[in-house]
């Protein structure tokens, strides 16, 4: 692996790290203010007055409009299925057989795989990194200031001697080791991607398995569209082999479905911003222009999508986005009640961050669809888990109080609710497996049984880790935070 001119030296990681934080500061709105304009102010403020409405329906309207909370949440939530399942019905139309054209230049591929105390499953994430059908060109393992047997590991495994702290490894001819002090995951990525000097930049949690296609899946698309600057992989969630761990794979493997075939709705619109950093793609040259990741950033890889969709609309670069369904990995996820809540307090949390911080692009023109519908809908969603939670409580104080003409026609909205989830449920799990080109993956029947049990399970706890990320949010608390690894993968 190449690196940089400046030595592999603590003082010059420092130097460089330095470098990328002056280019940070001049392309972030949080750190270069700019002011917030009036459709911005107009929207989130419409949003806020909007549920302090609502909350307060219950004590001045009759019957089923009294639970307008829910109403609006059931709408809402319609809505965006409706668009999602619009967006998506490209994947339906049959595969264009590819075109001989032009020989298209082989791009340079770098895999960072981010750690700390991963010596767990690092073996398992780098055997499947070197067994892939088009490998890197290299693999730098970036390590948080991990304290556990990393160093052992490496050592049996690949003959990877311990660089002192600051330093890279080379003692391997494609496996590198950075290590680096425990400063967080954004402050040892950033380092990582200034001593590798590949074109595209592979971002892989030390949690996650590649198939065996999904860099060359990467590769291609970087290299037959020179204005891609990020891409992410589909990702299927893996949880621990218990029974708490079973049930949530069942929900998280279905909310991924959702969450992935909205992705490639919002794409369609140019206005794809969630970029999984578990396993993404990024043309390096794009990243050190805007910055590097933001170690301020309860969600470093979501920001740095916003900064580099705001560089591109305001310099008229034609930068874009996409998700790639050939590009496939398995991740760890949550396997108890807590590890979710943290886990979604943390993402909520820093979604609430960075729709703060650039509050400037909603309602801007300028941004296209992007300005227009995704960050309205973004800020419709810093509420929406509360227009939930509100909800739900309603319900339960309608039972207790035994406030039947409440309940009635609440009910039947009820009801209609979830026969449109399930069928949504069960052509998200087709279009699904018709995109990936493969039938093995979900299942109908557990789809449907889902659809039922969602509204009143997981979608409780979901909403409940964001409230959580409310807290975090306005109390300023910043931490990467750390799973408990289960073994899941393997």
């Amino acid at each position: 692996m190449k690196t940089l001119d400046r030595g592999n030296d603590a003082a010059a990681t420092r130097y460089l790290a330095d470098d990328l934080g002056v280019v940070l500061a001049a392309h972030s709105p949080r750190r270069t203010p700019v002011p917030t304009p009036l459709a911005s102010i107009a929207i989130h403020g419409g949003v806020l007055a909007l549920w302090i409405a609502l909350f307060a329906a219950p004590f001045a309207l009759p019957g089923a409009w009294s639970w307008s909370a829910g109403i609006v949440y059931v709408c809402y939530d319609t809505l965006l299925l409706g668009f999602t399942f619009w967006q998506t019905r490209a994947l339906l139309a049959p595969a264009v057989p590819a075109v001989a054209t032009l020989p298209v230049p082989r791009v340079s591929v770098g895999v960072i795989v981010a750690a700390h105390n991963e010596a767990r499953v690092l073996p398992i994430t780098l055997a499947a990194l070197l067994a892939q059908s088009d490998p890197p060109d290299a693999i730098l393992i970036a390590d948080d200031g991990s304290t556990d047997d990393t160093g052992p590991v490496l050592a049996e495994l690949y003959g990877i001697g311990t660089p002192r702290v600051g330093e890279v490894s080379g003692d391997h001819p494609m496996i590198h080791w950075l290590r680096m002090p425990h400063g967080g995951k954004a402050r040892t990525m950033n380092a990582a991607i200034q001593r590798i000097d590949t074109e595209i930049v592979l971002t892989v949690d030390a949690d996650t398995l590649l198939d065996r296609e999904a860099i060359a899946a990467v590769r291609a698309a970087f290299a037959c569209e020179p204005g891609l600057v990020a891409t992410t992989g589909v990702l299927t969630p893996v949880c621990a082999p218990t029974a708490t761990g079973r049930l949530f794979q069942w929900f998280q493997t279905y909310e991924y479905i959702r969450n992935f075939l909205s992705r490639y709705a919002w794409m369609r619109l140019d206005s794809l911003l969630l970029i999984s950093g578990a396993f993404a793609g990024f043309r390096r040259a794009a990243i050190i222009e805007v910055g590097g990741f933001d170690p301020d950033c309860l969600v470093e890889d979501y920001e740095l999508i916003h900064r580099l969709k705001r560089h591109s609309a305001l310099h008229r670069l034609g930068w874009t986005t996409r998700v790639l369904g050939g590009a496939r990995a398995r991740t760890e996820a949550p396997s108890s009640t807590m590890a979710f809540l943290r886990q979604r307090r943390r993402w909520f949390g820093g979604f609430l961050q960075t729709q703060y911080w650039y509050r400037d692009m909603v309602g801007d023109r300028r941004f296209g669809a992007l300005g227009l519908a995704m960050l309205p809908v973004k800020a419709i969603d810093t509420l929406q888990p509360l227009y939930g939670l509100t909800a739900f409580g309603l319900l339960v104080y309608y039972i207790v109080e035994g406030k039947l003409g409440n309940l009635a026609p609440v009910a039947v909205i009820i009801g209609v609710k979830i026969a449109i989830d399930l069928a949504f449920h069960l052509w998200s799990v087709h279009l699904y497996r018709r995109w990936l080109g493969d039938r093995t993956v979900a299942d109908p029947g557990y789809a449907f049984l889902a659809a039922l049990a969602e509204p009143f399970t997981f979608q409780l706890l979901r909403h409940a880790g964001a409230a959580w990320g409310w807290v975090m949010f306005l109390t300023g608390r910043q931490t990467w935070g750390s799973q408990q690894r289960t073994s899941a993968l393997g």
